[in-house]
């Protein structure tokens, strides 16, 4: 007999919401069969469980849904894995590119805020020394 799971039981092994879940399958993602009054629960199979944990994983790279749905149908088609393995590094290295962008420009922003920091600071000591100047002056008299 074949291992089967709850939306709930998913959802709690996975830290998801059941909303979320029902959501990855309007995607396309999770294909649960349908059972009692009007279909109304869903039982996954391991295979669903599979591609949830494949979809996670490719959230965390950053890939979008539309994405890991094309990457994880792929592996449901019985062709050769070499188009498929292509295709998950062409679509690895774009994402890598787009965070090394964002890294360059996160690591510019960063330099900018040390900048900012360093006059700050300066100008701080400064203001700082001011007031016993002042003081000084006033005592001088």
């Amino acid at each position: 007999m074949a291992t089967t799971y709850t939306i709930s039981d998913l959802a709690r092994e996975f830290d998801l919401t059941t909303r979320a879940m029902r959501f990855y399958e309007d995607m396309g993602l999770l294909q649960p069969e349908r059972s009692g009054p009007g279909g109304r629960n869903r039982i996954y199979s391991a295979r669903d469980r599979t591609r949830l944990k494949l979809t996670l994983r490719a959230k965390r790279l950053g890939l979008s849904l539309s994405e890991a749905k094309d990457i994880i149908d792929m592996y449901d088609s019985p062709r050769d894995t070499g188009p498929q393995l292509k295709k998950f590094l062409a679509v690895l290295a774009q994402h890598r590119r787009q965070l090394e962008e964002q890294m360059a420009d996160l690591q510019a922003n960063l330099d900018e805020v040390k900048v900012h920091e360093r006059e700050a600071r300066s100008l701080l000591a400064r203001v700082e020394r001011e007031p016993a100047r002042v003081r000084q002056a006033v005592n001088a008299k």
